[in-house]
């Protein structure tokens, strides 16, 4: 059995998170050079967080839809307005009890993904169609409940659960100070972590990278995780919508990679009949992951209309297309089975560097939507061509 894995094994492994690096300094220098400011701004990188936040929220559930055999769930845009609609309904117009109305719109989703997870898990309609019929009609109810208007302006007490920033205080030092000791912890707790399961692994006898490789990551990654703190303390401190990415990212990741029902999700996406035959519920596992991705969905809307302020007909368009494009540029296979939670925040974060890069730079945005088509092509051909050259061997 070989206990360590290559140089090269390492790199491959990590080559998203590679490429992600990369293009950060490729914009850095296209923007210093153009003298339009910095990437890396302090500002800049808080409204990375806030702009993309509803995309690390999509990716989580959408990579769980792409395990299970490279579905999709092509209606979350659209789930993402009907709630946004609700929620203005019930918040804004009716007035009513804010906690309430976040319940009702979390039991919305749920509703939502429980139907469509219905027909795909258990009538075995296909997901494509599934979730199609349920983008137009889902938008439809969305605008039949807005009838074609806004509704704004939010009551702060509502945006202040996913605006505010931590400390809330209004000394620049204090709120500096304590956002670097949290970077600080962060960083320790992500050493420990890493050390301790190398050392795991290494003890039962499976495949690990170089110590060497290890340490120079958790320095690298520590590094990056202390520099991306010290910008937030400099603006305003560590974003509350921040804490909630943090809170699905861990919980998926752990789900995905420590339970028994997380393994699933890959049993199945690697070969549907084989886990069948092993006693795997497939029904039931294409059910919760729909289920699941109304429930995401709906958080994802919960924190859109608190960051524009407002709900609107138009919401959630192209989220989908967003969701499904970090999971691919995460190093998701496009037949399932593959993929990781981390990878999939990578993928999101690369698209969010990407936009706002772009933005900054002052390209258009229809160049902007090509220039994410490409990558997401190059993407999903990577993985074709890498599943032939295996094969092939």
């Amino acid at each position: 059995m070989r206990h360590s894995l290559g140089i090269k094994d390492t790199v491959k492994k990590n080559t998203m998170l590679i490429v992600l690096l990369a293009t950060m300094v490729l914009f850095q220098v296209l923007i210093s050079s153009s003298g339009r400011g910095s990437l890396f701004a302090p500002s800049n990188i808080s409204n990375l967080i806030n702009q993309n936040s509803y995309v690390v929220i999509l990716a989580s559930g959408m990579l769980l839809c792409i395990l299970t055999g490279g579905n999709i769930d092509l209606s979350v845009g659209s789930v993402v307005a009907l709630v946004g609609a609700l929620a203005g309904t019930l918040v804004v117009n009716l007035h009513w009890n804010i906690y309430l109305s976040i319940l009702i719109c979390l039991l919305t989703g749920l509703a939502i993904g429980a139907w469509q997870g219905f027909w795909i898990a258990y009538v075995r309609i296909p997901p494509f169609i599934t979730t199609l019929a349920g983008m137009l009609l889902w938008r439809g109810v969305a605008l039949l409940i807005l009838n074609g208007l806004t509704i704004s302006p939010f009551p702060a007490e509502y945006t202040k659960y996913f605006n505010s920033f931590l400390p809330n205080t209004g000394d620049p030092a204090t709120v500096f100070s304590v956002t670097v000791i949290v970077g600080v912890i962060i960083c320790l707790v992500y050493g420990f972590w890493a050390l301790f399961d190398r050392y795991t692994k290494k003890k039962k006898g499976y495949a690990t990278e170089p110590f060497v490789m290890t340490l120079s990551k958790v320095i690298l990654l520590s590094i990056a995780v202390l520099v991306v703190f010290t910008l937030l303390g400099k603006h305003k401190g560590v974003p509350v919508i921040l804490i909630l990415l943090a809170i699905i990212v861990l919980g998926y990741s752990y789900y995905t990679s420590r339970t028994v029902p997380g393994r699933h999700l890959y049993a199945m996406g690697g070969n549907e009949k084989a886990a069948k035959l092993s006693g795997i519920d497939t029904n039931r596992v294409l059910f919760f992951v729909y289920t699941n991705m109304g429930f995401l969905s709906a958080v994802a809307a919960l924190v859109g209309v608190a960051r524009f302020n407002s709900a609107a007909p138009t919401a959630g368009t192209n989220y989908e297309m967003d969701a499904i494009g970090s999971c691919f540029i995460g190093g998701a296979s496009a037949y399932g089975g593959t993929g990781t939670i981390g990878g999939a925040i990578i993928g999101a974060i690369f698209m969010g560097v990407l936009n706002n890069g772009m933005s900054i730079l002052g390209i258009d945005a229809n160049w902007q939507k090509a220039v994410k088509g490409i990558v997401v092509l190059a993407a999903v051909v990577f993985d074709v061509l890498s599943k032939k050259r295996v094969k092939s061997n």
